[in-house]
């Protein structure tokens, strides 16, 4: 700036001799106007204070405002060192230009000056302006990165050995890095030089801190590169491997229950690692930790912890890691609830209740934590004053209440004690021997009249044919059955038909019970639907009736539950079979031998006992009049009962032959309904 204003201020003398003298009337001399010829704003390209990694240097200037008559013809410059010595001769440019190029200074690194000037007519020369060029090609040492051990995080600090040795004149501008995956590229692109943008960190020799953000996972190659005030780079590069692991451990727990526990769980937690690893290193290596309920976690060394979970309640389990790398999965990428419910429920008998029938003995129970088995329970009966084993009654089981039929008919005259045993939900077990108030449950047996209930398949009256085959024909008599005692324990009934019910509630001396409630129980085949139960009331003559619904095969029974002046009674099962529904069509009734086939379909029916995805086998079978059936083909239905086969007919001794063809549903243990086959369906051979 010193010499730019000296350049403006000779500029600015000039201009006002100049207008003293046109003021004055006088023409400027030679001597005046060479006083102009100076270069205006010379400057270096590159910057003035930059340094150059080469000795070829260029400047620029700005024309000066001479008079018209007095032209630029030359220009000069020479170029001194620090000592102010010329190094570089006077050079003379004729011309009139504001720039020159290829300034060489000697290959020596250092701060140079170049002196320029303008020359114009005669050989005039104006003042010298002066710039300083400042060249430096040396070499930085080599700068290493520092790899640390093992393996690290992505985000991790990384130091560089600063380079040794003496130091460019231009000193030491910071360092190029890259970081990659793999093998890695150079940090710069050119050999040997490193621009201003590729250095990566700025902070001269001492900004040796490599902080790269976050480095790819797996094997990373970190390249190092000095780089100069000039842009001259390291000789060499520096290169280190790091180990990156951004990937917390994995962590599986073992021996969580799964459902409700009775006492103390050991729970195992496992961590992997698939980089890093999770091999013990002491207090700041790898370690594996669960925390129960959020309390201090138990932690221990290596890949693998155990904990004990005690106490009853829901208790919160996290599991976590941290491997070699420093990744931990806090608070738990493994997570669970073990629920632990160590003492049984809460069982009591209830109390009587004023007409209830003690036939029927009923209990509840309770549990606050897992909540009461509604599959499991017992209440059992002895004599009162011996050491007998309980005897446990047909007892069911819903949630919270256990009901059992006392058959005090069947027992000895005398006082008896109960015992209702529930569990919970847990597996844990409670039994009582009190009701709820607090009393011994007892009952003294007999405790009321007995009654009988006779019951069985029809109405009032039963009419039925009576059928049998003495000679292979079948022949059937009419029959009607009035004696509800006489009816028939088993009754074959067609698909999706009813059939009616009905008996008769007396004393055991035989006086009829009119309107008292029957249940009508029945419990359908496995694999159809729930118990049902029907409530009829009886008539005067102590007579009921009830229509059972269509549906799969079933033992039915008559219940009375009995009054508090009469004892309970039960009909005895009988059992309602019902056949299989099947259906089957043939889409012609004649078929031509050797041409298209017949196509059988069908269905079978499934009222009530849903049929599974992979449906059921059907037989198909077919005779000639007066044969047996036999079968040809096993089909499968699908899942909505249907099943589809196409049938051709080949034989020549099949022509003009009608065969009958029927599906069959052959015994199945999982299927509610009794074998059955279809309608016969008649095709001719043509």
């Amino acid at each position: 700036m010193r010499r730019l204003g000296g350049t403006i201020a000779a500029l600015v003398i000039a201009a006002i001799s100049l207008l003293a003298a046109a003021v004055a009337g006088a023409t400027p001399t030679s001597a005046e106007l060479a006083a102009q010829l100076q270069p205006v704003a010379l400057r270096v390209a590159g910057g003035e204070d930059a340094w150059h990694p080469e000795n070829d240097f260029r400047l620029d200037w700005d024309q000066p405002q001479v008079a018209s008559g007095f032209p630029v013809t030359a220009v000069g410059y020479r170029v001194r060192d620090a000592a102010a010595a010329v190094v570089v001769p006077e050079v003379r440019l004729i011309g009139n230009t504001t720039q020159i190029d290829h300034i060489h200074v000697p290959p020596v690194p250092g701060i140079y000056t170049v002196d320029a000037w303008l020359e114009g007519p005669d050989g005039w020369r104006g003042p010298r302006t002066s710039a300083k060029l400042r060249f430096d090609d040396a070499r930085p040492g080599i700068a290493r990165p520092l790899a640390p051990t093992g393996w690290v995080l992505p985000g991790t600090t990384l130091r560089i050995e600063r380079p040794t040795g003496p130091q460019p004149l231009s000193g030491i501008r910071g360092y190029a890095v890259s970081v990659e995956a793999g093998a890695g590229s150079p940090p710069c692109a050119a050999p040997g030089r490193c621009n201003l943008a590729e250095t990566d960190l700025l902070g001269g020799i001492g900004g040796d801190a490599i902080s790269p953000g976050h480095m790819p996972e797996g094997v990373n190659t970190v390249q190092v590169l000095a780089v100069s005030g000039a842009g001259v780079s390291s000789a060499e590069i520096g290169r280190a491997v790091v180990r990156v692991d951004a990937t917390p451990p994995g962590v599986a727990l073992t021996g969580v229950p799964a459902g409700w526990a009775t006492g103390p769980v050991r729970l195992t937690a496992k961590a992997t690692d698939a980089l890093s690893g999770m091999a013990g290193a002491g207090p700041s290596g790898p370690f594996t930790a669960i925390a129960v309920d959020g309390a201090v976690p138990r932690s221990e060394t290596g890949d693998s912890t155990a904990v004990t979970v005690a106490g009853q309640g829901v208790h919160r389990i996290a599991a976590y890691a941290r491997d070699g790398a420093g990744n931990s999965g806090e608070p738990g990428p493994a997570t669970a609830l073990v629920r632990i419910d160590e003492d049984g429920p809460r069982v009591a008998f209830a109390r009587a209740k004023g007409g209830a029938d003690p036939g029927w003995i009923e209990a509840t129970f309770a549990d606050s934590l897992s909540g009461p088995e509604p599959t499991r329970g017992s209440i059992a009966v002895r004599r009162v004053g011996t050491r007998l084993a309980w005897e446990p009654l047909p007892t069911a089981a819903s949630s919270g209440r256990l009901l059992a039929r006392w058959d005090s008919g069947s027992l000895p005259a005398g006082t008896y004690e109960f015992r209702a045993t529930a569990y919970d939900v847990a597996g844990n077990a409670a039994s009582s021997e009190r009701r709820d108030d607090g009393s011994k449950m007892v009952l003294v047996n007999p405790p009321k009249a007995r009654t009988a209930i006779a019951a069985g398949f029809g109405g009032r009256r039963l009419i039925w044919q009576r059928c049998s085959r003495p000679d292979g024909q079948r022949r059937c008599r009419r029959e009607a059955i009035d004696s509800f005692a006489q009816r028939p324990t088993t009754r074959t009934v067609p698909y999706a038909k009813g059939i009616a019910y009905a008996g008769q509630l007396t004393t055991a001396g035989g006086t009829h019970l009119g309107d008292l409630p029957i249940a009508i129980v029945e419990r359908f085949a496995a694999g159809a639907l729930a118990p049902r139960t029907t409530i009829v009331r009886t008539a005067a003559d102590g007579s009921f009736v009830a229509h059972l619904a269509p549906g799969p095969s079933r033992r039915v029974e008559a219940v009375f539950a009995g009054t508090r002046g009469l004892a309970g009674a039960g009909g005895g099962e009988v059992r309602m079979q019902v056949l299989s529904g099947v259906r089957l069509r043939a889409s012609s009734a004649s078929a031509r031998i050797g041409g298209a086939p017949v196509v059988f379909d069908g269905r079978l029916g499934a009222l009530g006992a849903p049929l599974p995805p992979g449906g059921r086998p059907i037989e198909l079978q077919f005779r000639l009049p007066g044969r047996e059936w036999s079968e040809f083909r096993t089909v499968q239905t699908d899942a909505q009962g249907r099943f589809r086969y196409p049938y051709a007919f080949s034989d020549d001794d099949s022509r003009g032959i009608r065969f009958q063809f029927r599906a069959y549903l052959p015994p199945q243990d999982d299927w509610p309904y009794e074998p059955a086959a279809s309608r016969p369906v008649f095709v001719t051979g043509r």
